[in-house]
């Protein structure tokens, strides 16, 4: 089986890296949001013009990337959304109600000490992973029926 696999959630870690890793060889097609902190941060102000307000500025960022995270999670078969451990993502709760909203599948990837606060977001998942090697292990029994 083929799968579209959007990764969503923290940029600050290389999750994303050790679970594409572990899945090669996997018939997956990769995709997510911007990753370069930077870039994400200031692409609308750079590209549709400066902004002395932060939250004008932050605002331009934020709808021009929901083009490419809305077109992305409608686009994949599977969600895996990560909640790392330094900064509180907001964005990738989010990102995993809307995945829900449209009926995808979600693995969430996060450790045990976010258990209660993402308690809800767990209850809506199909599966919670702790390390990026779970996840892994997972996506490869989705695509190949195997434990192996």
């Amino acid at each position: 089986m083929k799968l579209n696999v959007y990764l969503a959630g923290e940029i600050h870690s290389d999750w994303r890296d050790a679970i594409i890793s572990a899945c090669d060889g996997l018939p997956i097609d990769w995709f997510g949001p911007v990753t370069e902190h930077a870039a994400s941060d200031d692409c609308g102000a750079e590209i549709f013009g400066e902004e002395d307000d932060k939250f004008w500025h932050d605002r331009k960022g934020a709808l021009l990337n929901a083009v490419r995270i809305r077109t992305g999670i409608a686009r994949c078969d599977v969600l895996v959304v990560c909640f790392g451990e330094k900064y509180k993502q907001w964005n990738a709760a989010f990102d995993a109600g809307y995945a829900a909203a449209l009926g995808k599948p979600v693995i969430v990837l996060h450790p045990p000490e976010h258990d209660h606060a993402l308690k809800e977001v767990d209850a809506a998942a199909n599966a919670v992973a702790r390390t990026p090697q779970q996840v892994a292990r997972a996506l490869r029994y989705i695509t190949t029926a195997t434990l192996t």
